[in-house]
């Protein structure tokens, strides 16, 4: 997705001068650091000479939005690692030993030099992968299962019925 693709609707360039300028085939993912710097949190939209419009943190936020796929079979994982150990292929190739699908890998700087990497895997229950992954040496520091709320509201339900009929013996 690039920047001429999520302009913010109604905003216009009429006082342009105070702000940063981005090329209108600059990727989204690179967009996003240069409207955090500047001061309005707008950035001017160019295409050569011609100015385009503006982009706003909303306009950037629906960007996003729409970079992601909404999913409700996927859990999320979170793993730490040195730099010189990350490989978004030796991560991928941990999800699918464990017969899950790699959706998405965002990458950020943690603390100590480290690299937190969050991955949704498609999969109700992380537990296999979790493993998977650490028999690949990755620290995994979190996981959340797609289907943890829904197995909470099975559970909760079962012992709903369980108590009923104990109360009407």
């Amino acid at each position: 997705m690039t920047a001429k693709e999520i302009l913010s609707p109604g905003k216009t360039t009429a006082d342009h001068s105070l702000l940063r300028t981005v090329d209108a085939e600059m990727p989204l993912i690179e967009v996003l650091p240069r409207l955090l710097d500047s001061p309005r949190r707008e950035v001017e939209v160019s295409d050569g000479n011609v100015s385009l419009g503006i982009i706003d943190q909303t306009s950037l936020l629906e960007g996003l939005g729409r970079m992601i796929a909404a999913r409700d079979d996927c859990s999320v994982i979170t793993v730490e690692c040195h730099p010189e150990d990350y490989s978004a292929s030796v991560l991928a190739h941990a999800v699918e030993d464990s017969d899950a699908h790699l959706v998405d890998l965002f990458s950020t700087p943690a603390d100590g030099g480290k690299l937190k990497v969050t991955l949704r895997v498609r999969s109700y229950d992380p537990t296999a992968t979790v493993h998977s992954l650490e028999r690949y040496d990755f620290n995994v520091v979190e996981a959340h299962g797609a289907g943890s709320s829904m197995c909470d509201m099975d559970v909760a339900t079962e012992r709903l019925l369980s108590l009923q009929a104990l109360l009407n013996v």
